[in-house]
């Protein structure tokens, strides 16, 4: 009864540790994505993404706010649909060339969503 009683207390303790290692992975590649990689993810599931019409809709109603991101840093940002990451949906992303780029565009945007839609920023 006794080893029983070890055994169990032992795997609480590995499953435990378990749990707190993979916590710790999951915040470190966020953190490392954001902070070294100086990347910002969109979080929503693929089944929750709009689908590349209703992206390119939001595109060319706010083609204003598009045009100002855009002049943040000329031939140096970019605003693409992304459709490779979710096959028949899709979301914004916005790719830059320095830090400085991510902080003025993240000004523009002042939100989670471009209008409802989710983004991604990429420093390249």
């Amino acid at each position: 009864m006794c080893l029983i009683k070890r055994a169990q207390q032992g795997l609480r303790g590995i499953l435990a540790i378990l749990t707190l290692a993979s916590l710790f992975i999951l915040t470190s590649c966020t953190w490392y994505n954001n902070a070294i990689l100086d990347n910002k993810d969109q979080t929503l599931p693929c089944g929750q993404l709009p689908t590349e019409q209703e992206v390119a809709k939001v595109l060319t109603d706010h083609q204003d706010v598009v045009k100002r991101i855009l002049a943040v840093n000329p031939g140096q940002v970019f605003v693409d649909v992304d459709t490779i990451t979710c096959p028949s949906h899709a979301s914004i992303e916005i790719s830059y060339a320095a830090h400085r780029d991510r902080v003025a565009i993240e000004e523009i945007i002042a939100a989670d969503m471009f209008f409802g839609v989710p983004y991604q920023l990429r420093n390249r």
